[in-house]
C-alpha cells in the first residue's frame, strides 16, 4: 500500500509539464480555474484511471493464467485485445466515430463479443485451457487480419487507431472513468469472489471435480471476471500489454500459488506497474510524452524473460 500510495503521489506531482508543489497542492485543494489547476485535475483523472485500469489488468491476467492453467495467459491470450481494437477501427472506419467516449463503447461491445465467441468455440459446457487458448489464438489472427486491411485501406482509421492502439491514459477524463467503473467494480467482486474455487481449477479437472469445485460453472464465471476487466481497461486505455501477464508472476513469487492471495495483491501492485509507466513516459520524453504501453513493453519484456528463467516464478 505504501508502494502504491507513492506512485500515486508522483503520479500527480510529475508530469511532462513541471509544476511547482505549490501549484500541486493549490489544484487540488483550491481549483481557481488556472492554468496549473487544470493541468492537476487532468493528473488526477489520469491517476484515477490508471489505478483502475492496473487493478483490472492485473487481475483479469491472474484468473486468466488460473482458467487455462497457462503462466504466459493474458488478455491477448483469448482475443479480447483484439475483439477491442477491431471493433474500434469498425466505428472508426463504418461509424464515423471520433470521440474516446464512442470509443469505450465499441472496444467493450467488441471484447466482450469475442469472449463470449471463444467460450462458445472452446467447448462452452465442455471447456477446457487448451481449447480456449486455441479458439483465443486462431481468434485474435483473424481479427488482426482485418484490422490491418482496414487500416491498409483507410488512411483515417490509420492516423486515429495509431494512437489508440499503443495503450494510453493521456485522454483520461472524468466521462470516461464513470462509463467504465460500474464494470470494473462488478469484475472485480466477481473475480475475488472466484479464487477458491479456481484454486481448485489449477489442480487439474479430476482433483477439482474430487473436492466438489463446478468446473462449468466456475470457468464460465471466471471467463465472463476477465473479459469484463479487461475489456473495460482496454477499452478507456487501448491495449496495454504486459502488465496482466507480468505483475501475476511477481506476486506469486511472495504469495505462493494460493489465488485467495495472488488476486488481492495483483489488484494492488498492477496500478504500481503501469502509474510508474506511466511517469516514466512523461519524464524521459519531455516536453512530449511517451505512451504507457509503449513504456509497459520496454520494461515488461526483460523482466518477464528473468521471471520466467527463474524456476519458481515461472510455474504455476
Amino acid at each position: 500500500m505504501v508502494l502504491l500510495l507513492l506512485v500515486v503521489v508522483a503520479s500527480i506531482a510529475i508530469g511532462a509539464k513541471g509544476l511547482s508543489m505549490e501549484q500541486v497542492w493549490h489544484g487540488l485543494f483550491e481549483d481557481s480555474g488556472t492554468y496549473g489547476d487544470v493541468v492537476v485535475a487532468d493528473r488526477v483523472s489520469r491517476t484515477v484511471l490508471g489505478l483502475l485500469a492496473g487493478a483490472a489488468l492485473g487481475l483479469s491476467g491472474a484468473v486468466l493464467q488460473a482458467l487455462t492453467r497457462n503462466p504466459l495467459a493474458d488478455p491477448g491470450l483469448l482475443g479480447i485485445n483484439a475483439g477491442a481494437s477491431a471493433a474500434v477501427v469498425t466505428a472508426i472506419t463504418f461509424f464515423g466515430v471520433t470521440s474516446l467516449n464512442g470509443y469505450v463503447w465499441f472496444a467493450f461491445v467488441g471484447a466482450a463479443a469475442v469472449g463470449a465467441l471463444v467460450w462458445f468455440l472452446g467447448g462452452s459446457r465442455g471447456a477446457t485451457p487448451v481449447r480456449l487458448a486455441l479458439a483465443g489464438t486462431a481468434i485474435s489472427a483473424a481479427l488482426y487480419g482485418y484490422l490491418q486491411a482496414v487500416m491498409i485501406t483507410d488512411d483515417a482509421a490509420l492516423n486515429k487507431m495509431r494512437f489508440w492502439t499503443v495503450g494510453s491514459l493521456a485522454s483520461a477524463d472524468n466521462s470516461t472513468i464513470m462509463q467504465v467503473l460500474p464494470f470494473l467494480a462488478v469484475g472485480t467482486l466477481l473475480a475475488l469472489a472466484l479464487a477458491r474455487p479456481l484454486n481448485a481449477v489449477e489442480m487439474g479437472d479430476d482433483t477439482a471435480k474430487a473436492l466438489g469445485a463446478n468446473l462449468n460453472r466456475t470457468r464460465a464465471l471466471a471467463m465472463l471476471a476477465a473479459t469484463v476487466l479487461s475489456g473495460a481497461a482496454t477499452a478507456a486505455c487501448g491495449p496495454i500489454v504486459f502488465v496482466g501477464l507480468m505483475v501475476p508472476h511477481i506476486v506469486r513469487s511472495f504469495t505462493g500459488p494460493d489465488l485467495r492471495w495472488i488476486l488481492p495483491y495483483a489488484t494492488i501492485l498492477s496500478p504500481v506497474l503501469l502509474l510508474a509507466s506511466d511517469v516514466i513516459g512523461r519524464v524521459v520524453a519531455r516536453p512530449a510524452e511517451l505512451q504507457v504501453g509503449i513504456v509497459t513493453a520496454l520494461i515488461g519484456g526483460p523482466v518477464f524473460i528473468i521471471l520466467v528463467r527463474r524456476r519458481r516464478t515461472a510455474q504455476l
